[in-house]
């Protein structure tokens, strides 16, 4: 098949892929000029169809070149003029990933973000932008306390855009965006500020996607606010997909300029909150495939850990690392729920511990049946005292997901099979007494 029956066939192809106006605009006028190895040469009437079929084309050519021929090319777009001259100018390529540093790291991806009820609609919108780049929620602003995975998600939509199409993205922190920003004045000469401003426009502003970690640290920039400001408005003008992550929601960057809050809220805000206890034991669950010693932690020790850091995914990993390492160094010693007992004792501190809720539950039960907080944690039998310590127990257990051993020790340093036991009798009675299933929906209500 020659050249020109080849691009006939793909002319014929992608017409009933477009619409007819786009087909006429775009595609009637073009020819296949050349065909060397995986490269393509492609004429076109005018410059300005070389800068659009590259930026808004390259997926559906690719995709139709490689039905006709059954391989995948790379475009070059040159006019007839420049390519009957032969004239010494600069071809504009498409610019594989590979020449291009995009910042990504490769070993974050959707598949292995771990997700639950906190933070399952930040990994379904983010996997909408990666599917469609520029279409919906642009911009995207994630937030959240650190650690809580929104680096995770930004990398993630970075690794799937460019694994499924040939869009060139852009991550940064945003002390790196001030950074370069910075240089364009440092060793300023007259023609080095050229060439650094030149650089850093096609950096930032050459494009598909760009993303920018920590934003907050921007507001202590105030004259990179301004370039950022001018970046945000090109590439949001030209559909390129901007992604922006923060320790807090755009209304609370107080000190950022209000154009630039009023835009980050143009698209879509989430906030990515704690982890549940379901979603900790299903993070230190993953962590422990690829541990030697993984299918050595029992249940208990995940549940101790998981109960203890509740407010950071890093800390939570860093728990299990610490104890795995413990019981390595105690010459491969079993792990069990007092050894990392003793190997936390020091990673977690009483500002953890508190967080839990367990506290707060001890107290509206002494409060609702007329006892102290100090009865239910001491040793006493008496009917009065063990029916609410036990309701307490189940309150813990089934609303709040606390461990067995968590739930001992801050009811006065019971054993997690008193708590079981305990527990167990509440599920048997409730399903005789429908009062007490009113008390304890009572209670559960007044949890904040």
């Amino acid at each position: 098949m020659n050249l020109e029956n080849m691009w006939e066939l793909f002319l014929n192809k992608i017409e009933t892929k477009l619409k007819p106006i786009l087909f006429q605009t775009w595609f009637k006028d073009t020819k296949l000029a050349e065909l060397n190895d995986d490269h393509a040469i492609i004429i076109v009437p005018l410059d300005v169809h070389k800068k659009h079929l590259k930026e808004n084309y390259s997926d559906i050519i690719k995709e139709t070149f490689m039905e006709v021929t059954g391989s995948i090319f790379k475009f070059e777009y040159i006019t007839e003029e420049q390519f009957n001259a032969k004239e010494n100018v600069e071809i504009e390529v498409e610019e594989e990933a590979a020449n291009f540093e995009s910042g990504l790291d490769s070993k974050y991806t959707f598949d292995n973000f771990i997700s639950g009820e906190s933070n399952k609609f930040a990994k379904a919108i983010g996997l909408a932008v990666a599917e469609k780049p520029g279409l919906m929620y642009n911009p995207l602003f994630i937030y959240g306390n650190s650690g809580l995975g929104k680096t995770h998600l930004m990398h993630a939509i970075g690794n799937y855009i460019v694994q499924t199409s040939n869009k060139k993205v852009l991550y940064v922190t945003s002390e790196k965006f001030v950074d370069d920003f910075l240089n364009i004045y440092r060793n300023n000469t007259d023609s080095n500020n050229f060439n650094a401003v030149t650089n850093f426009k096609q950096k930032y502003r050459g494009i598909d996607v760009l993303m920018i970690d920590d934003i907050q640290y921007l507001e202590i920039a105030s004259k990179t606010q301004q370039e950022f400001f001018n970046t945000f408005n090109e590439l949001h003008n030209n559909n390129k997909q901007i992604i922006i992550s923060s320790d807090r929601s755009p209304d609370d960057l107080k000190k950022l300029e209000d154009r630039l809050r009023t835009r980050f809220n143009w698209g879509l805000t989430i906030d990515i909150l704690p982890p549940d206890f379901e979603l900790r034991m299903a993070i230190l669950d993953k962590k422990l495939e690829a541990h030697a010693m993984g299918n050595m932690v029992p249940k208990e020790v995940k549940e101790y850990i998981s109960s203890n850091c509740t407010t950071d995914i890093r800390k939570l990993e860093g728990a299990l690392t610490r104890v795995m390492a413990y019981a390595t160094i105690m010459n491969g010693a079993e792990v069990t729920l007092e050894l990392a007992v003793e190997a936390l004792k020091d990673y977690i501190g009483k500002a953890i511990i508190s967080k839990n809720k367990i506290d707060q539950v001890i107290q509206l039960v002494a409060n609702n049946y007329n006892i102290t907080v100090e009865d239910i944690k001491s040793k006493k039998r008496l009917s009065k005292i063990a029916v609410p310590r036990q309701i307490g127990m189940y309150i813990a257990r089934t609303h709040l997901k606390e461990s067995l051993p968590k739930i001992g020790s801050e009811f006065g340093g019971k054993d997690h099979t008193t708590v079981m036991h305990s527990v167990e009798k509440i599920k048997r009675e409730l399903k005789n007494d429908k009062n007490l299933e009113i008390e304890i929906r009572k209670i559960i209500n007044q949890i904040k």
